[in-house]
């Protein structure tokens, strides 16, 4: 194997670590280390470059207890490597498979949630401000074709990220800009005798199926197809970093209010924004709902949330993972991981004259003894008083409430005029409704009064209603 070509991977690499300035002098390096030919590479890499960049760098390596003895070996390997090189060794054995039953999660998940865990407290243990692991280019095709296939969007179609931040400092991944091939090289060239995991030859996962059978595909169309994946990851990230910013600016427009597990959002300002913005701006208010636990959220996801905001229906309700409820109600769109608790009913005598007061405002009932001649107004209604049965009271809604319509034979369900009106659905359930001594119907403030009642030239006494709605 020629040495020549170790120095251009070097080369390579330096100038990748250079343009995306992953090292700086002085700095403690974890490295991420399963004793296999990537991070066994990346170690050696590193503890040469350790000594004219004045590095301290620490292995850290897990045993998952998933493959037996193999495993057992794997740990053994990496720590003897570290005590013959004179590098700092940090090792852990972890139960996998009884985190991920406690935890329901799949292997793979639980595998990578102990690993980084122990990860960051390594980092902390030694001060340290740098996680580099190593993934390479071929990693970086197989991630992205992978995600493409499940409807990833935004920066998850872009791939693994060349620096991002991590347990309040960073991860790094120099290897991106390499291929396998050229790792394997390295690897001999070095004299490294890596451990080879046996499973990354099945084709149970999708990953290794992907890097079975389709890369090699790729590589006959063209060996550097994994520094093409590279570059047109590192441009997406930069697009979809700007979209995200516009996004963010966007959002000002949007969002009516803002809680701790509930946003509400404008759908007419949504819809009116451009389309990349309003993907993003989702995307955005879901990271802010699911806070650390977001689970995969694909474009069907997206696509299935705009198009519930643009149906011609004014009202509905779409369930997301983990227990995210979406209400669409008139023009505002409601989520929250909490639906609107079932509200207590009330009911309060309304004197005459007198004053109720309720969540939504207060009602006044005064009577007169001619007709006022103030035009008419929907937050005032005038009955005779002669033809009303007292006592008047005030309460909100009931499962089949109905009331007379004005001027028209027969009744409407109080549901129907909510909806007619358009009236918000957490709106409802509080709404005041004013009914006589049989508990019918008499008014709806600002929205409908009965047919009941009504004054005439006879009239000797006028019972008049006005409501004063809360701010």
């Amino acid at each position: 194997m020629e040495r020549g070509s170790v120095i251009v991977m070097r080369q390579i690499v330096n100038r990748f670590i250079k343009k995306h300035s992953l090292l700086f002098p002085e700095s403690i390096v974890v490295v991420g280390v399963s004793g296999g030919p990537d991070s066994l590479a990346l170690l050696h890499f590193l503890k040469n470059y350790q000594k004219w960049m004045k590095l301290t760098v620490i292995a850290a390596h897990v045993d998952h207890m998933l493959r037996g003895e193999e495993s057992a070996e794997d740990f053994d390997f990496v720590k003897t490597y570290c005590q013959y090189e004179g590098i700092i060794f940090e090792g852990s054995k972890i139960n996998v498979q009884e985190y991920q039953q406690t935890n329901n999660l799949s292997v793979q998940v639980a595998a990578r949630e102990c690993r980084y865990r122990f990860f960051a407290e390594v980092m902390r243990k030694h001060q340290a401000s740098i996680l580099a692991l190593a993934h390479h280019g071929d990693d970086q095709i197989e991630t992205v074709i992978m995600r493409q296939v499940r409807g990833a969007q935004g920066l998850g179609l872009a791939g693994i990220p060349v620096k991002r931040p991590f347990n309040e400092g960073v991860i790094i991944r120099p290897f991106l800009c390499l291929s396998k091939e050229e790792i394997y090289t390295y690897c001999q060239n070095e004299k490294l005798s890596p451990r080879i995991d046996k499973s990354n030859f099945s084709s149970k996962y999708t990953r290794n199926r992907i890097r079975n059978e389709i890369l090699p595909i790729l590589k006959k169309e063209n060996p550097a197809v994994h520094v093409r994946f590279q570059q047109q990851s590192e441009l997406m990230i930069d697009d979809e970093l700007f979209l995200q910013k516009l996004a963010e600016n966007e959002l000002q427009n949007l969002i009516i209010s803002k809680e701790i597990n509930k946003v509400v959002l404008s759908i007419p300002n949504l819809i009116n924004s451009p389309i990349p913005l309003q993907r993003r701006a989702f995307q955005l208010i879901l990271n802010y709902l699911y806070i650390h636990n977001i689970p995969e959220i694909t474009t069907i996801h997206i696509d299935q949330f705009l198009n519930f905001l643009k149906e011609a229906k004014p009202s509905g309700s779409l369930d997301f993972p983990n227990g995210l409820i979406i209400i669409k109600s008139y023009e505002q769109c409601i989520l929250s991981f909490h639906q609107t608790p079932d509200l207590q009913h009330y009911e309060y005598f309304l004197p005459i004259p007198g004053i109720v007061t309720v969540k939504k405002g207060k009602i006044f009932g005064e009577v007169i003894n001619a007709l006022p001649k103030f035009p008419p107004q929907k937050n005032v209604v005038i009955f005779d008083l002669e033809k009303i049965l007292l006592p008047l009271s005030v309460r909100n809604r009931q499962k089949g409430d109905f009331i007379s319509q004005l001027g028209m034979k027969g009744t409407k369900k109080l549901k129907s005029l909510f909806i007619d009106e358009k009236v918000d659905r957490s709106a409802r359930g509080e709404w005041p409704i004013v009914v006589d001594g049989n508990g019918e119907i008499l008014w709806v403030p600002n929205l409908r009064r009965s047919n009941k009642a009504f004054p005439s030239h006879e009239t000797k006494q006028f019972l008049v209603l006005t409501f004063q709605q809360s701010t």
